[in-house]
């Protein structure tokens, strides 16, 4: 397992995110869609890590800064045949160490309230 800064620029990673953006257009209504596209990922304000395992991108997460003490949980996504073994635990504790590390006191997360995101 190898957690990675991204730069948003490879395929795998841009093929994993619109997996995420199909799911959330899925899910959540159209008046709750709050992910964000691969340019909102680019943004300077966010900070974006894929979790590897060998050759493929099993998970992935960001902060988004919102202010000098608040940061977003954004775009956490594991691969649908590797949930529930421990990545997004993983890389949520390390989103969770680097914003500390940053000096952010606050983390959020919105989500959605239907059963897709009940592990969230």
């Amino acid at each position: 397992m190898d957690i990675r800064t991204d730069d948003l620029s490879g395929a795998a990673i841009a093929a994993f995110q619109e997996q995420h953006l199909q799911d959330m257009r899925v899910t959540s209504p159209p008046e709750s869609k709050h992910a964000l596209d691969l340019n909102g990922l680019r943004d300077p304000s966010v900070t974006f890590w894929t979790l590897w395992l060998g050759e493929r991108i099993a998970a992935c997460a960001a902060i988004q800064v919102l202010d000098a003490d608040h940061v977003e949980l954004k775009s956490m996504r594991t691969a649908h045949d590797l949930r529930g073994q421990g990545f997004a635990s993983a890389l949520l504790g390390h989103a969770i160490k680097q914003a500390r590390a940053r000096g952010h006191r606050r983390i959020s997360l919105e989500t959605g309230t239907r059963a897709f995101f009940a592990p969230a």
